[in-house]
């Protein structure tokens, strides 16, 4: 099994941002005011197991990884999981073959009479291991080049299940601890785990195809020579066992160091802290940390390696004793007559291949064993996730709606103490702009994201001109909604793309385009870029173009308009905005409400007056309803939040 370097651990090593945390190890000058800082991160305890495990669990769940592997290999391609298997079967038996030519050459080459008899005589059974050797090559070669095709077929079709469970699942799973601790995992090495799962166990099955072939051979030359083969085998896999796992341990006690020195690394040459690194001169402090952090890998590395050269050093001289064991038996049989002259040397043959399948698989097996750890984690995460699924009714949401209504309406997330919407009940028309108003944490986003289709409520109901909603495919449902997030996604598409983006009913036309982003007041900004609307939204890449808070916030203004849909949700949607763009979104809002439902939830007071009808939310439920005027003639919350933002205005007395 090979152990994870340096390097490998440095690709697995997740973002900087992420809480760092290990134990100081002594000796290590890590401990004190950085213990907390470097604890075993949780995608590594598949890494833990391994280095702890017991031959015995090891062998007892290879059968299992092993479905789990063909399982896998064919939903990925059956075409080529047949081929790789008919290959190597096919290339086994050109083994066996070949071992049995080597006994019928040395029976040639031994019998009595003159030499070129005794050649003539070896011919035949050298043309058959010649041809078995070839045959062998060719169906190796022939296994390399289908498992070529199948392995990055495994990976995608690993991916894109994740992908689609991921995607699949109501919003309020992603509010669930467990089940993002469940997906990180997954996402972090379960798709490698799932590619290199299946890269393993044909590999396994190659080196055992192989030993049988020998062992095969063994066996009728003469019993007692394949448990010697096995015994001669045994110390070299017990050494690349121990060396493994001393690889994996070092790997535990270090990983914290590397992800540390990772981090800093990061800092010098990112382009965000580079400004403040200059400014306040912190770059001779992070170049001797990280020195620091390397001198203490660097120093443990060596004192691996050499541990390591020890643990292979001993497993060599026990395999050469008992290996010339082996021989010693096999030339006693020879010496006895117990055995054929011939069938001795085709036997020699037969013993060292075999002790090099026997090595091969051990350290196959340990690998199999290891990737299925981590591949538990990725089939964990699609059990759950599949278990989250949002059910499909195959009936989909109608083009509009006359009325929407919301009775008793109930809200929790998960291992929340107190709903986040409680016994809302309210009505919304088309052609309204409704108004959610109240202070941080009173329910107005929850509310919305239901009213969107993107969370289901525990108790109540909510339905469209009678019918309740959960009658159609969420999916379709969404479809008919159009949501202005106060923080929109910053997708690194085109200009186009990020404005046409999620509707697929109709191919875009640029006129259309260009009609919803002078409606979202985008149009002006996005002709100035060095592509216009096919300029890529992203400095990441080559000719790609960022933009501004406001502009972002246009742009999703903008896609709201395209989107053409009976009901609209802004969140906060000039949050990011001047007051010059913010008066003119508002505007166009106003025109935009004619035959739809707007659901408008802001902060600025103001912004709301207009409003048809304002719902006031405080704890979750709704306290106050109706429209400007008879909010403030009631006195209640809504006109001590107006009025209190209204006298920011007031020139001081």
């Amino acid at each position: 099994m090979q152990e994870p370097t340096r390097q490998e651990t440095a690709r697995q090593t997740p973002d900087p941002g992420e809480r760092q945390a290990e134990e100081g190890e002594p000796g290590t000058d890590l401990a004190g005011e950085e213990s907390g800082e470097l604890a075993l991160p949780y995608w590594l305890t598949s890494t833990e197991e391994a280095a702890n495990t017991t031959f015995l669990r090891m062998f007892r769940r290879l059968p299992k990884l092993l479905r789990a592997a063909w399982s896998l290999a064919w939903r990925a391609s059956p075409g080529t999981t047949t081929a790789v298997v008919v290959f190597q079967l096919l290339g086994g038996i050109a083994s066996a073959v070949g071992l049995i030519s080597v006994v019928g050459v040395f029976d040639g080459l031994l019998r009595e009479g003159p030499t070129p008899e005794r050649v003539r005589a070896a011919v035949p059974s050298l043309v058959l291991l010649v041809l078995a050797l070839a045959v062998r090559g060719a169906l190796t070669s022939a296994a390399a080049a289908a498992n070529g095709r199948l392995s990055p077929k495994v990976f995608e079709a690993a991916e894109m299940q994740l992908l689609e469970l991921t995607t699949s699942v109501g919003l309020s799973t992603f509010d669930d601890p467990g089940w993002r601790d469940a997906m990180e995992r997954a996402r972090d090495r379960g798709i490698d785990a799932a590619q290199m799962l299946v890269d393993r166990a044909i590999e396994l099955g190659t080196n055992f195809i192989g030993l049988a072939a020998a062992a095969g051979v063994l066996a009728v030359l003469h019993p007692v020579l394949l448990p010697l083969l096995v015994l001669a085998v045994l110390p070299i896999a017990w050494a690349a066992v121990r060396s493994a796992r001393l690889g994996y341990r070092q790997v535990l006690r270090f990983i914290a160091v590397w992800r540390r020195q990772r981090m800093l690394a990061h800092l010098l040459a990112a382009r965000e802290p580079a400004a403040e690194l200059r400014a306040f001169t912190v770059r001779g402090y992070l170049l001797a940390e990280i020195k620091r952090l390397l001198s203490v890998a660097t120093l443990e590395e060596i004192r691996l390696a050499e541990r390591q050269v020890r643990t292979t050093l001993v497993g060599n001289a026990l395999s050469g004793l008992a290996t010339g064991f082996t021989y010693a038996v096999l030339l006693w049989l020879l010496w006895t007559g117990r055995m054929e002259l011939a069938a001795g040397g085709g036997a020699a043959y037969a013993i060292s291949m075999g002790i090099g399948k026997l090595t091969e698989l051990a350290y196959s097996a340990n690998r199999v064993f290891e990737q299925g750890l981590y591949f538990a984690d990725f089939q964990g995460f699609c059990d759950l996730s599949r278990s989250r699924d949002e059910a499909a009714t195959g009936r989909a949401a109608p083009p509009g709606f006359t009325e929407l209504r919301l009775d008793e309406v109930t809200f929790a997330y998960p291992d929340a103490d107190r709903p986040a919407v409680r016994d809302v009940s309210m009505t919304l028309r088309r052609g309204e702009i409704i108004a959610l108003v109240g202070e941080n944490g009173s329910g107005k986003s929850t509310l919305a994201g239901l009213l969107a289709g993107l969370y289901r409520p525990q108790t109540g109901r909510i339905r469209w001109d009678g019918r309740d909603v959960t009658a159609y495919d969420p999916e379709s449902l969404r479809r008919r909604v159009a949501v202005v997030m106060q923080e929109p996604t910053r997708w690194p598409l085109s200009a186009r793309v990020n404005i046409t983006i999620g509707r697929y009913e109709r191919s875009p036309h640029l006129p259309d385009i260009h009609e919803a982003a002078r409606a979202g007041d985008a149009h002006d900004f996005v002709m100035e870029l060095p592509r216009r609307y096919e300029t890529l939204l992203s400095r990441h890449f080559t000719d790609g173009a960022d933009l501004s808070g406001g502009q972002w916030q246009r742009l999703a203004v903008s896609r709201a308009f395209y989107r053409d849909a009976p009901l609209l949700i802004c969140d906060e949607p000039t949050a990011n905005l001047d007051a010059r763009a913010e008066h003119d979104v508002y505007l166009r809002l106003r025109e935009l409400a004619a035959g739809r439902t707007v659901v408008l939830i802001t902060h600025r007071m103001a912004s709301v007056r207009e409003a048809h009808r304002i719902f006031v939310l405080d704890h979750g439920a709704v306290v106050e309803e109706g429209d400007h005027r008879s909010l403030m003639a009631a006195d209640g919350i809504y006109a001590q939040l107006f009025t209190l933002q209204a006298s920011a205005y007031q020139p001081a007395s």
